[in-house]
């Protein structure tokens, strides 16, 4: 490298504005079998290192791998979600290489016939031109195989450690074309997908558990042309935040070796997450280096017309079906209906709450303002929230009706709702005197009562200053205890004060 050459953090938006990011993916999911893909061994994640695992596991002479069905399953709900051709006759391939991880000395895995094909999902995200655009980002397709063990080196210098728990954990290959252009459309990609496995309930998505990781892989090329670059794999992704970052600077690393005249090497690339940088690992292998060859012990596995219809059967709403399904049927808000459907759990208690109420998009309110933000301060999901559905409605409904104003139920009705479970809002309201005052002729009273206390303010409200309806309002609010109907007070004071 010359002493003038350019690095990574010196390329700006005048070179990034020459290049394009090609970005293809390959995110492996753990599938939640109770067993291991070819083995009975308990699928577990969190136990004491090497008790999840026997002969076979151990890749012990004489032992026979035989196919968990469940995890054929799984792997066709996700390929049925993204839309892919199921192959209805599907083999194994054992994938050859060396790890101190992998006791068998090969991977048992998918070659030439994946159990899906094509397909692909949507995405809402900035792309390189930072121009929010939705698209669709294609699969090559979807395999099943079996994950490897842990290297755990457990803070020593000088020896690795073996846990054998995680080998034979049954695994989704999801490998993307290189339809992505941008961090953000390889984060909201990633996002979709994890959202997708938990609603199918295949996999709980955790990428700090290792569940749900990706390997990304980056190239550049100038714009307009239509070769692709060398790509660059970086592995192990386990966060989507650090992926973009990995991602962000691969771009310019690879922009500024173009720049400088220097070659860019297919490799294998790791990512500092201290420096927010790649860093070389080993020189990438090629298809011929796993000296692929079909598994002699496994049986195709054919998908019938009665299987593949079960399992369609089983199928949840998805969450593109729900966000429809929310702005056509409860009348909400594109952007309510996305927040609603972030999670399963919450787009059912959603709907439990809209089968005792009608008020939609003020329960849609509820549940993104006062509900989220509870939720959120505890860090906890809804599906620990303390206040059932039917509650939440009649909550809600008594602020729609003004038996209680919304600024009670929110904040006086609801915070006691969250300690006391037995109690209705309704008779929370009553005994603690929250209730509502509509009697027109006792609130005329109060109203009256302050606006001979003012008679100075009044003038200048009459004068134009319009703003003092507030203090007024106000102040026959402290009146009544604030138990005076808002609306009405309103109502009553500009009918008199005109």
């Amino acid at each position: 490298m010359t002493e003038n050459a350019l690095t990574p953090a010196d390329i700006t938006d005048v070179f990034l504005d020459r290049y394009e990011a090609v970005i293809g993916l390959e995110v492996h999911c753990q599938l939640q079998t109770e067993s291991k893909l070819f083995a009975r061994d308990r699928n577990l994640f969190g136990t004491e290192p090497n008790t999840n695992i026997g002969p076979l596991t151990l890749a012990l002479p004489g032992t026979l791998p035989r196919v968990n069905k469940k995890a054929v399953e799984y792997a066709v709900k996700m390929g049925l979600a993204c839309g892919c051709s199921i192959t209805r006759r599907t083999t194994f391939d054992r994938k050859n290489y060396f790890y101190p991880d992998l006791p068998k000395g090969y991977q048992i895995s998918q070659d030439k016939f994946p159990i899906c094909v094509d397909g692909g999902i949507d995405i809402s995200a900035k792309g390189a031109d930072g121009v929010l655009a939705d698209r669709r980002i294609r699969f090559h397709h979807i395999h099943l195989e079996e994950d490897a063990g842990k290297s755990v080196h457990d803070g020593s210098d000088t020896e690795t450690l073996l846990d054998y728990n995680r080998a034979g954990t049954p695994l989704i290959e999801m490998v993307s074309e290189p339809d992505l252009r941008s961090a953000d459309e390889t984060g909201a990609f990633v996002t979709e997908i994890r959202r997708l496995v938990r609603y199918l309930g295949i996999s709980d998505g955790n990428m700090e558990e290792g569940s749900l990781r990706a390997d990304v892989n980056v190239s550049v090329r100038k714009k307009g042309a239509e070769k692709l670059g060398t790509k660059v794999e970086v592995k192990n992704m386990n966060s989507i935040r650090n992926m973009m970052k990995a991602i962000h600077f691969e771009t310019r690393r690879q922009i500024s070796l173009l720049e400088n005249g220097e070659p860019i090497y297919q490799e294998t690339r790791m990512f500092d997450v201290e420096s927010g940088e790649t860093y070389g690992m080993r020189v990438k292998e090629t298809m011929n280096d796993y000296r692929y060859f079909p598994d002699p012990d496994l049986s195709p596995v054919v998908i019938s017309d009665a299987w593949l219809a079960e399992i369609k059967a089983g199928m949840p709403a998805l969450p593109h079906e729900l966000r429809e399904k929310f702005v056509t049927h409860y009348g909400i808000p594109a952007y309510d209906a996305a927040v609603l459907t972030d999670t399963r759990e919450m787009a059912q208690y959603f709907e439990e709450v809209c089968a005792k109420s009608t008020s939609y998009k003020a329960i849609s309110n509820w549940l993104m303002g006062p509900v989220k933000s509870f939720l959120n301060e505890n860090e906890g999901d809804i599906t620990k929230f303390p206040i059932t559905a039917s509650r939440l409605a009649e909550l809600i409904e008594l602020s729609e009706s003004d038996v209680v104003s919304h600024s009670t139920a929110v904040q006086k009705i609801f915070p006691v709702m969250l300690t006391e479970a037995g109690s209705s809002p309704r008779e929370i309201a009553i005994s603690n005197n929250w209730i509502q005052n509509s009697n027109t002729n006792e609130l005329e009273t109060l109203v009256d009562e302050v606006i001979g206390f003012m008679p100075d303010k009044v003038a200048a409200y009459r004068k134009g200053k319009k703003g003092l309806m507030g203090l007024f309002v106000g102040e026959v609010m402290k009146r009544s205890n604030g138990t005076a109907d808002p609306k009405l007070v309103n109502q009553l004071l500009a009918q008199k004060l005109q």
